[in-house]
């Protein structure tokens, strides 16, 4: 696909944006989201991007792709010509585009940042009907700094230009178990010091934690297959050492959206074949709780059973002094397990992002969990996510916000850049017609 076509269809887009009433609001029109929280339905136009999924072009250390391409296309494109994005977020179904407005994050992120760490270019849809490329360096920097993290509410990224990273065919696999989380972090930022390709782990308890730890090499003296019958997470546990192929390497969380394939029953070798390979994937796995969240289906079920449950479905970065005392209050308040662990670290220190203001000097830790808290008795709406975001205020870290949310106006606009978004949304969406960031992950407008 070439950059004329990319033009030509960039050109039809603006004409058509122009032809729609300039009061009414956007949405996206996608049928696929990363985004685990519902929202108000409200009358709005629908903005189709679906044609922007192509990847233009693929360059000595860069990419060039159109902000709708999934990363499993953007993977096999690069690795065509013996590269990788520098950072490939774990699930096939997330969107460059949808990885650089929110925070995308992987094992190579110890080396190369966060997602929008790697960007050299942005070409954006803003919210006043504009097309406008920005840079580090150019008359839109404020812009370049300020997408990150602003979920489609400063406009809509058509192409995204990024770095990539030589690869080699295969992925050597060294789990290391540990039983006390103060050395297993303190082996994590050793680590992260040292001469990995990648660096993850996952806690399965108080006293079983594995840092796993990837270098490429040219040959394997076999390769492990997790994308039907074997169950990647659990060979964690099970194994010290491991290969797999550099493909299925970057996709080993997908086949059981890390372990939440549990929830569906996929990982019941009956349910497994009866699913087949072809659906034990995110895709498939996210059709699945859209359906459940629109009928309902779950609460039905605990409101027959009597119970009280909380989705907690968040990722938060804390700094590696701190990791310690949050995984111990993950442990005393919310009791969700397995937790994905994952460093990063900002490779440009002078660098910083207006809406994600991490310390780029700070190595961080990324922790997800996901699942549901059941309560022993009544609780507030959001008890246990709110638990979460004062814990995470305290010990200096940020979350995401692809989830839930219950900050209060002032802590939000603390934490994510307040007076800095207002210019920002006064500069490329004046008459509001992309929703406020605290409107849309607090509010769920």
């Amino acid at each position: 696909m070439t950059k004329a076509s990319f033009a030509a269809r960039r050109a039809d887009l603006i004409a058509s944006v122009a032809r729609t009433d300039p009061r009414a609001p956007w949405r996206l029109a996608k049928a696929t989201s990363n985004l685990f929280r519902d929202r108000e339905a409200v009358a709005h136009v629908p903005l189709d991007l679906t044609m922007f999924d192509h990847v233009l072009a693929v360059g000595d250390g860069w990419v060039d792709a159109e902000g709708l391409v999934g990363y499993e296309q953007l993977a096999d494109a690069t690795l065509a010509h013996g590269t990788m994005p520098c950072v490939v977020p774990q699930l096939k179904s997330i969107t460059i585009g949808g990885a650089v407005a929110g925070v995308g994050i992987e094992s190579s992120s110890f080396r190369h940042g966060l997602v929008h760490d790697t960007v050299l270019e942005l070409e954006v849809l803003t919210g006043d009907g504009r097309v406008v490329v920005a840079t580090p360096d150019n008359e839109h920097r404020d812009l370049f700094l300020g997408f990150p993290n602003s979920y489609g509410t400063l406009g809509y990224a058509l192409r995204v230009r990024g770095r990539t990273m030589p690869v080699k065919r295969f992925v050597h696999l060294r789990h290391a178990h540990h039983t006390e989380p103060a050395r297993f972090f303190d082996d994590l930022a050793a680590a992260c010091e040292g001469s990995p390709d990648f660096v993850d782990g996952a806690v399965f308890g108080p006293g079983e934690l594995v840092l796993s730890m990837g270098r490429f090499v040219d040959d394997a003296p076999f390769t492990s297959d997790y994308t039907f019958e074997r169950i990647y997470y659990r060979s964690l546990r099970e194994r010290d050492e491991d290969y797999l192929t550099c493909r299925d390497y970057l996709w080993r969380w997908d086949t059981d959206w890390f372990w939440c394939s549990k929830n569906l029953g996929a990982q019941h070798p009956f349910v497994r074949r009866m699913l087949g390979r072809k659906r034990l994937n995110s895709v498939f796995y996210a059709r699945v709780m859209r359906w459940n969240s629109q009928v309902g289906a779950t609460r039905l079920l605990d409101r027959l059973g009597g119970r009280q449950s909380e989705s907690v479905i968040q990722d938060v970065d804390i700094p590696v002094a701190h990791a310690e005392a949050f995984l111990q209050f993950l442990f005393d308040a919310i009791g969700i397990l397995p937790i994905w662990i994952c460093p990063f670290r900002a490779p440009d220190r002078s660098r910083r992002w207006t809406l994600y203001p991490t310390d780029p000097a700070q190595l961080y830790v990324n922790f997800g969990f996901w699942d549901v808290v059941h309560a022993a008795g009544p609780t507030p709406p959001g008890h246990f996510n709110r638990l979460v975001e004062r814990e995470v205020a305290r010990l200096g870290g940020i979350k995401s916000l692809y989830s839930d949310s219950y900050y209060p106006r002032d802590e939000f606009d603390t934490a994510f850049g307040g007076p800095a978004y207002a210019a920002l949304k006064a500069r490329y969406d004046p008459a509001g017609r992309l929703p406020g960031l605290f409107d849309k992950c607090v509010q769920r407008r």
